[in-house]
């Protein structure tokens, strides 16, 4: 488990109004009578977006053929919900997904400049007059562009750029139009021109005149289920955030998707989110699946954990757990997916239809202890232990208490149990159950809960203990066994310099003479390298081994951990990491509690 700190500023109304540039982006308005500015993206965004009931087969959606759901009248019916509903927990943002500038047939409109405008059968008023309803009901806009030059904007290169004499497209793309974005739709933009520059000023100042407050850029590499360098877009992003400082409104800048983690420092200096996954839609006849796509974000969200913070946040996508049975979701599953959502610091932003909230949905979405654990100034949580199909993950609250999740992901029900020792401490805690508001007294140890299939709960801890005592090894010490293919290798993040590699097709390590003074399990914690999920089988003194699953800490360079159970004898031991038949992770070090 990573440890960071940091603090959010808290909301304010948004009336009379300066506006500030900051380095890493735009701030937000913020009244005229204060210094200090709010920044872009302080918290997490909550809101709604178009697209996921766009994506749906699900009946009566989409009527005039797939992906029709955007329109004018649709987007009224939202704003008018949201702010009936939802605005007063914190929800603000009306977010236009793909489309709005095609027919019926996607056939695409531009203006004289290249840029994208309004389909009058979609949007009869404008894009400018949505906006302005949308702000109308006290909500913010968001709009959406794929990154690149659309193919249609580009004509015959002579379609020129608004205020940038002697500029045209022919001008900004290269000369083998060769292409990008995550369907190839687009022709890779040249930055090395300055009318590039111009051309998505022009569109930045097109969106800020028209007053949107988001903009989403999709298609968004490397990532997108591309690489390459025709799919390498941090230049296009770069523009993007330079474009906005100068088009004097605030604009929430979010990317999208499946964005490459070897580019995470990028993401987060250009940007104010970045999908971190596929889309969670299943694009079947109801809004989302359990298996396509929702658990995959129990094994890619862990990696990113670390990266997000005031001013960018991971963004696990559209939170949909409202309209019951078009969900796709059995009830367990829709607390599952809330409980991850908030604890991990995703935006919350739902592409239900919020005329249609039913009470369950309604309570999930609106449970304010929920949303304080998303909008708070706690990191968000990760993994305490091994990526298995029980898991707990958690996180240190400013206050010295613990957010905890415990989840089991199986297909049967199982009980889940979080360890104190996993937190760092020993001895007694209260229990506060989240969802269910109640308190659930004094636990000693840890505490145990029989979960559904898929289920969850969601705990907030205050030790009453002591904090535990460890005993370091180091995975690379001359003491130990290697078995193998099994090496030292040198690892600047690691605690020592170095680590333990290539554990693979039977390679192994063991961990010599860890001593503890009484017999018992003991949750190890695991210090590992691993650039995918990987598992490896964990014994101690020859005994029988136990698979565990690590999940991928985004490359190997980077160091992360979690506990693993493991039986000990009073006195000294052997505890063995060993990769069967499989690959299994680099480890580090382990730390063995001194005590139970």
């Amino acid at each position: 488990m990573r440890s960071s700190s940091y603090s959010v500023l808290p909301a304010r109304a948004l009336r009379a109004v300066v506006v500030v540039a900051l380095t890493a982006g735009v701030t937000a308005a913020v009244p005229a009578e204060t210094t200090t500015p709010v920044p872009v993206a302080a918290k997490p965004y909550m809101g709604w977006t178009s697209w996921t009931m766009q994506s749906s087969k699900y009946p009566g959606l989409n009527p005039k053929g797939d992906y029709s759901y955007l329109s004018e009248a649709n987007v009224a019916k939202q704003t008018d919900a949201m702010a009936a509903k939802l605005k007063k927990y914190g929800y603000e943002y009306i977010n236009i997904d793909a489309g709005w500038w095609t027919d019926w047939n996607w056939t695409p409109r531009y203006d004289e400049y290249g840029r994208q405008q309004a389909d009058p059968e979609r949007f009869p008023s404008g894009m400018k007059a949505v906006a302005d309803r949308i702000h109308a009901k006290g909500l913010k806009a968001g709009i959406y562009l794929p990154v690149g030059l659309e193919k249609g904007a580009y004509r015959d290169g002579r379609t020129p750029i608004r205020n940038a004499p002697g500029c045209a497209t022919a001008d900004i793309v290269h000369d083998d139009l060769r292409t990008t974005n995550g369907w190839d739709s687009a022709y890779k933009i040249d930055f090395s021109d300055p009318c590039a520059q111009k051309y998505i000023d022009s569109q930045a100042q097109m969106f800020a005149d028209w007053g949107y407050d988001f903009l989403k850029l999709d298609g968004v590499g490397p990532g997108s289920s591309k690489t390459g360098d025709n799919y390498d877009n941090v230049a296009d992003v770069a523009a993007w955030q330079k474009a906005i400082k100068t088009a004097g409104r605030p604009i929430h800048l979010e990317l999208s998707w499946s964005l490459d983690y070897g580019h995470v420092a990028d993401w987060k200096k250009y940007s104010n989110g970045w999908r971190i996954d596929t889309d969670v839609e299943c694009y079947c006849n109801t809004l989302v699946s359990w298996e396509n796509s929702v658990d995959d974000r129990w094994d890619d969200a862990p990696a990113w954990t670390e990266h997000a913070g005031p001013g960018g946040w991971n963004d696990l996508d559209s939170l949909n757990v409202g309209n019951g049975e078009m969900d796709g979701l059995t009830k367990a599953e829709q607390q599952s997916y809330a409980t991850l959502w908030a604890i991990a610091k995703s935006p919350l932003f739902t592409g239900d239809d919020l005329t249609r909230l039913d009470s369950y949905g309604l309570k999930l979405l609106t449970d304010r202890e929920v949303i304080a654990i998303n909008q708070g100034g706690a990191p968000p949580a990760e993994p305490v232990t091994a990526s298995d199909p029980q898991q707990v993950w958690a996180a240190e609250n400013p206050d010295g208490t613990y957010t905890v999740a415990l989840f089991n992901l199986s297909d049967a029900p199982a009980a889940v149990t979080a360890h104190w020792s996993t937190l760092g401490f020993k001895g007694r805690a209260s229990v506060r159950d989240v969802w269910n508001k109640e308190n659930l007294g004094s636990h000693t140890g840890g505490i145990t809960q029989a979960l559904p299939a898929h289920g969850s709960r969601l705990f907030t801890v205050t030790p009453r203990g002591t904090d535990l005592a460890w005993t370091a090894h180091e995975a690379e010490a001359g003491t130990n066994t290697l078995g193998g293919n099994a090496s030292v290798a040198d690892c600047s993040a690691c605690s020592d310099g170095r680590k333990v590699g290539n554990l693979y097709g039977g390679g192994k390590v063991t961990v010599n003479d860890v001593v503890v003074p009484k017999a018992g399990v003991y949750q190890i914690k695991v210090a590992y390298v691993s650039g995918d999920s990987r598992s490896v089988l964990v014994s101690a003194n020859s005994g029988g081994a136990t698979s565990h699953e690590f999940a991928s800490t985004g490359d190997w360079r980077t160091v992360n951990s979690v506990h693993v159970p493991v039986k000990l004898k009073a006195g000294t031991n052997t505890i063995t990491f060993d990769s069967g038949t499989g690959y299994a992770p680099d480890i580090d070090r382990i730390d063995v509690p001194k005590s139970l």
